[in-house]
């Protein structure tokens, strides 16, 4: 378990992506009343400049200073978003994954912006996203999209422990919002036939849905009295999980999912729904381990 003074860590590589992230993570420090930290991480070049003229400590020195120079533009960010909120910062050397894997073991949330300096345009933010959902310790945010200020937390379910993982990341988050919350369970002809092994002719759609709904119901009655100033709106819906989080995403300000469920390969690390939503989710995105 995480010290309640865990920090909200942010990765910053100066792009305004990461500075949006910066303005996000803030405001939810701010929340949990928790410190933010910042980290930047670079690599050293091996080729491609003329040691003639610069030495490797030059270099060195050089690369850090444009660093600091992002972290310090970073700060101004957080503060102006969260005046009261205390921001530390550190700058490594070694790869962005690594760095951000070894502080999610500290931190309370990993946040990330959707897009990078790549030069292929999201797709380094996208896979390290994708790294630390896999291989990190706390949960991670990727911040893209609008969030609507006013509407809902959005967490989509499947019964799985991730997702039980993220019903509690989620209910935290509403109620430190003030929000309503809007929980999406979804199935599919394919799930049922699979689970009955019958086919569709042979299916009570309509008490496959009513059954849903008496599950979701019971997976909530727990957290609905831990959380009761949380107004809750519960969904189940015959769809695919990605397009239905798609859809009620586009008017909420965060949507929350686990990170992987009951569908995919045995032993994989994240599930299909998780790495979809990291590059097409409307709004920021959060993905939870479970403990």
């Amino acid at each position: 378990m995480k010290a309640p003074s865990a920090p909200i860590v942010v990765g910053v590589d100066g792009s305004a992506s990461a500075l949006t992230a910066v303005t996000w993570a803030a405001q939810e420090c701010a929340r949990h009343k928790v410190p933010l930290r910042l980290v930047h991480a670079y690599v050293l070049p091996t080729r491609g400049y003329p040691e003639i003229i610069l030495t490797g400590n030059e270099i060195r020195q050089a690369i850090e200073s444009l660093g600091r120079d992002k972290l310090e533009e970073a700060v101004a960010a957080a503060r102006a978003a969260a005046p009261e909120v205390e921001v530390t910062t550190e700058i490594v050397c070694c790869g962005s994954t690594t760095l951000l894997i070894e502080e999610s073991k500290t931190a309370r949330l990993v946040v990330v912006g959707s897009q990078g300096l790549g030069t292929v345009t999201g797709m380094v933010v996208g896979s390290t996203a994708l790294a630390l959902a896999a291989h990190g310790k706390s949960p991670v945010v990727v911040v893209r999209g609008t969030s609507v200020p006013d509407g809902p937390v959005v967490v989509g379910v499947d019964g799985s422990p991730t997702s039980e993982a993220a019903l509690a990341f989620a209910f935290e988050s509403a109620s430190l919002r003030d929000a309503q919350l809007t929980v999406v369970m979804c199935w599919t002809d394919f799930m049922v036939e699979s689970a009955y092994s019958a086919s569709r002719f042979t299916v009570d759609w309509g008490q496959v849905e009513q059954d849903e709904r008496r599950l979701l119901a019971q997976r909530l009655a727990g957290w609905q009295e831990k959380y009761p100033d949380v107004q809750v709106h519960p969904v189940v819906v015959r769809d695919r999980p990605v397009r239905a989080l798609m859809r009620y995403g586009a008017e909420a300000q965060l949507v929350v999912v686990g990170s992987h469920g009951h569908g995919g390969f045995a032993g994989m690390l994240l599930g299909s729904t998780s790495q979809a939503l990291v590059y097409n989710a409307p709004c920021p995105l959060a993905i939870v381990r479970p403990d």
